[in-house]
């Protein structure tokens, strides 16, 4: 069923990530008649419209200006003027201030309307093999790597299947950060260039990972598809943990050993083991 935009409505419009035949009818059709396109970058989103022959203009709605715009953005719908959002690729909102548009609109009694479309994270997961009944979208990590060692020690016992976006010049940082907070066995697929001519999926642990990319220069945006945490490994509590590494540490080995061999029996990650480990109170005739 066809409807013409409605005045004082808001549309969010999911674009291609990629391969332009994923646009929409209804997605070009909503540009193609709304009074404005609100786009995270007017020369990417302007090489859209011209592709669909879209004459509607533009203005600019992004990271570095949506203090100021919102206001703007808000007055034009209070004057019954029907507005499309767009990013640069896929849903806006998803990884953009996109969402603070729509939730200012919201406060403001303003209609929002979705207009699905293409998706990174669901893409990549629906062809990643991994579980996809659960599943936690966490975006871009934290550039800076303390922040990002943190959030993902706080990630360690997730158990539903992790998606993440991540930049080439980052990867490899990311994903030796990924093989010391939550070992190096867990499974990864590694999706780039997704829909687009060069599309490529890679799959293995986070070790095969590590060593395929350090024979091979990253290239592209990744989605990273990462199995989560076995419901077997989350058994154990901290102090059962604890009994393990002092009954090991008993035999007269160091803590660093203990902790490295639990971690190949249980596939927790030896960095959490070895922290648990510090914690114990070892007789002095023990090697510590």
């Amino acid at each position: 069923m066809q409807t013409d935009p409605k005045p004082g409505t808001l549309y969010v419009v999911g674009t291609p990530i990629g391969n332009l035949e994923d646009m929409t009818f209804r997605a070009v059709r909503i540009l193609q008649t709304v009074d404005l396109i609100a786009a995270e970058d007017t020369r990417h989103t302007g090489r859209l419209l011209q592709h669909f022959q879209i004459k509607t203009p533009q203005v600019s709605y992004h990271e570095h200006n949506r203090n100021s715009r919102i206001p703007e953005l808000l007055e034009h719908l209070g004057n019954a003027k029907a507005i499309a959002l767009v990013s640069d690729a896929g849903m806006p909102g998803i990884s953009d201030p996109g969402y603070e548009l729509v939730k200012a609109c919201i406060e403001a009694n303003i209609s929002v309307v979705p207009i699905p479309g293409a998706s990174a994270a669901i893409t990549a997961l629906s062809a990643a093999g991994l579980p996809t009944d659960r599943f936690v979208f966490e975006g871009f990590l934290p550039p800076k790597a303390q922040q990002r060692q943190e959030h993902l020690e706080a990630l360690q016992t997730e158990s539903r299947t992790l998606i993440f976006y991540e930049s080439p010049h980052r990867l490899r940082e990311t994903l030796q950060d990924l093989a010391e907070f939550w070992g190096s066995d867990r499974q990864i697929v590694l999706g780039r260039e997704l829909t687009k001519l060069f599309e490529e999926f890679w799959r293995g642990t986070i070790a095969e990972a590590i060593a395929h990319y350090s024979q091979r220069e990253p290239q592209g945006e990744y989605t990273l598809v990462v199995a989560g945490n076995p419901p077997t490994q989350l058994l154990l509590t901290p102090e059962e943990l604890k009994a393990e590494l002092q009954q090991l540490i008993n035999q007269g080995i160091s803590r660093s050993q203990a902790s490295r061999q639990l971690a190949k029996m249980t596939s927790l990650p030896r960095r959490q083991l070895y922290q648990l480990a510090l914690s114990l109170v070892l007789s002095p005739e023990l090697p510590d």
